[in-house]
């Protein structure tokens, strides 16, 4: 199972990797994020900030986005790479058939579309230009205050995995497998096919010498996602690492492993510490003295809230720390 992404000769050549994030794919994944209660140490913070904060419109559009399932394509236009407004202005412009394709597919995604939706699917103007206004509404309110950490965020999780070129043309021989190898543990490049793993995810995806963008997303989490049409620019977003801004309070380095258990658990401190040093579930448990099913559990937990990534390697699973894991293990603050 899978979503397998066909690349040609000319799709190499023309594959892309975003230097900045993208506004309007930033609004639907954080609606997404505000959603849900996932990755509470990046985003609790953010999401009792913004839930009170919204305007009728902007909440509007968590039912147009809602956290599982699939989200129209009309709301992350290609041209939303070139800044909000851009974004905006395609979204208003999508032709009909697009937007009724795409809201016939969520009411079957959803079981149901809300009244206000018909004006939308028909192309009323006076309905995409509140949608507009929503979008920027939200913007304003949700995103605005911390895009410059959005967009630092991404540049240095760029940087860190040495990942500061646009075209695959700038990178050294052999550099394009190992970008495609590392960019996720879900995506698996078996050349000339790109395989992104996942339940719901599947079919084919040729690229045709369009070539590919990839996209690194703040509000993005835990596995890539793309746009269910396959006639529109192709684009795979994926999750950039995070940092904190602040992880444990109050002790420094001598109460580190105090503070590590009061926000953890006992349990889950010792997994954390376990997994620094590598080793299977198996392992982990063994460590820890619990059975391999209650460590299972408690690493689903971790790896829910982003300290570390799970690889299978034969039929054994491997964790890593993210980065965020491992800032959290060592108590350090990060601005």
């Amino acid at each position: 199972m899978g979503l397998r992404i066909h690349f040609g000769s000319e799709d190499v050549v023309r594959t892309r990797l975003a230097q900045t994030p993208d506004p309007m794919w930033e609004v639907l994944l954080s609606l997404h994020m505000l959603q849900t209660t996932d990755g509470p140490l990046v985003f609790d913070r953010w999401r009792r900030e913004v839930r009170g904060r919204l305007d009728p419109g902007a909440r509007r559009l968590l039912a147009l986005a809602p956290p599982r399932g699939y989200s129209p394509d009309f709301l992350t236009p290609a041209a939303g790479a070139g800044g909000l407004d851009l974004g905006i202005s395609a979204l208003l412009s999508t032709p009909r058939g697009r937007l009724r394709d795409d809201l016939t597919q969520f009411a079957v995604s959803q079981g149901h579309t809300a009244s206000w939706m018909r004006g939308i699917a028909d192309g009323d103007l006076d309905a995409l230009k509140g949608l507009g206004e929503a979008v920027r509404s939200y913007y304003r309110v949700a995103l605005a205050p911390h895009w410059s950490r959005v967009r630092a965020e991404v540049t240095a999780d760029l940087a860190a995995r040495g990942r500061m070129t646009r075209t695959v043309a700038d990178l050294p021989s052999g550099a394009f497998d190992h970008l495609l190898r590392t960019l996720h543990p879900t995506l698996e490049w078996s050349p000339p096919v790109l395989i992104m793993h996942g339940p719901h995810v599947e079919g084919d995806l040729h690229l045709d010498g369009r070539g590919l963008l990839l996209l690194p997303s703040f509000f993005c989490w835990r596995k890539p996602t793309v746009l269910r049409s396959r006639d529109l620019p192709p684009v795979v977003v994926y999750p950039i690492e995070h940092s904190p801004s602040q992880l444990i309070t109050g002790r420094e380095a001598s109460g580190r492993g105090q503070a590590l258990v009061a926000l953890l658990g006992r349990t889950r401190a010792t997994l954390l510490e376990a997994v620094a040093e590598g080793g299977t579930t198996t392992e982990l448990a063994r460590t820890a003295d619990i059975a391999a099913a209650t460590a299972s559990h408690h690493v689903s937990v971790l790896r829910e809230a982003g300290l570390l990534i799970t690889r299978r390697v034969g039929g054994a699973a491997h964790h890593t720390l993210t980065p965020l894991g491992a800032q959290l293990l060592n108590g350090r603050r990060v601005a």
